[in-house]
């Protein structure tokens, strides 16, 4: 089944929504955009709880999807379970085929090191296009001017899934800031993962996370070392990222050396 929504419609609304906030695009997602099964994906970071504040104003029972992977840290989720209580959330706990024993059973230890993106693949990215096939469209909290991969991140686009699905994603705060997601979660009273006041900048897995030290990009400390910014639930950046790791001469630009060099 395909959205209701045509390329071209898609190309009007992009160009009108680079002027609207945030909260009206994802007012029109939920309520105009004529597509009822839609929902909230997180991490619960400071943009998505953003999202999901302004969602629940919304549609109060509008899902919010969880990639429960079994690697999370253990304050990533007591902050879920505080925010669903004081939100009312309706979250949705997505899981792989694997549990973290039989992962290692069947993979070895520590595929995480090993071979992060087969571990992105079985935690991440198959249990997501599993819920995607119930729906029809997704909203996240990506920033242009998070990664070098986002910085052309439309704040509407299709995923399509191998089945030939296609689903409208929504990036209603694509152009915010860092500084502008903040100050929303300051304006409104929401907490945030106590984890960012540790000096981490950017959340994910526990064995692939590390603190951000200053003067490195916001998302240095995802899978420090590598090239890699992107877990590849989010397609069209993953697409570059991948691009840059099959290319010998590609240069990171997030370090100015060769890609093949890990950051300090």
């Amino acid at each position: 089944m395909q959205t209701l929504l045509g390329d071209d419609l898609v190309r009007e609304l992009n160009a009108r929504f680079e002027s609207s906030p945030p909260n009206e695009i994802i007012r029109w997602a939920l309520e105009e955009s004529g597509l009822e099964r839609m929902a909230v994906a997180t991490a619960f970071q400071a943009e998505g709880t953003a999202i999901i504040h302004m969602a629940v104003n919304v549609r109060p029972e509008v899902p919010v999807l969880f990639l429960e992977t079994g690697f999370h840290f253990a304050e990533t989720l007591a902050f879920k379970e505080r925010l669903t209580e004081l939100l009312g959330l309706n979250v949705m706990d997505l899981t792989g085929d694997e549990t973290v024993e039989s992962q290692a059973q069947r993979f070895g230890e520590r595929l995480y090191e090993r071979d992060p993106k087969l571990c992105c693949e079985l935690n991440k990215v198959i249990p997501l296009n599993r819920a995607f096939e119930h729906l029809d469209g997704w909203i996240t909290g990506m920033r242009r001017d998070s990664a070098w991969t986002r910085k052309n991140t439309p704040i509407l686009s299709f995923t399509e899934l191998d089945s030939g699905k296609r689903l409208l994603k929504v990036n209603p705060i694509a152009n915010w800031t860092r500084r502008e997601a903040w100050a929303y979660l300051k304006r409104n009273g929401i907490p945030h993962n106590p984890l960012y006041d540790l000096g981490y900048s950017s959340i994910g897995c526990a064995p692939c996370t590390r603190l951000v030290f200053p003067g490195e990009d916001e998302r240095a400390g995802r899978w420090s070392g590598l090239l890699k910014t992107e877990c590849g639930i989010h397609v069209r950046e993953s697409a570059l990222q991948s691009d840059a790791q099959d290319d010998p001469d590609c240069i990171d630009l997030r370090t100015d050396g060769p890609a093949s060099q890990p950051r300090s």
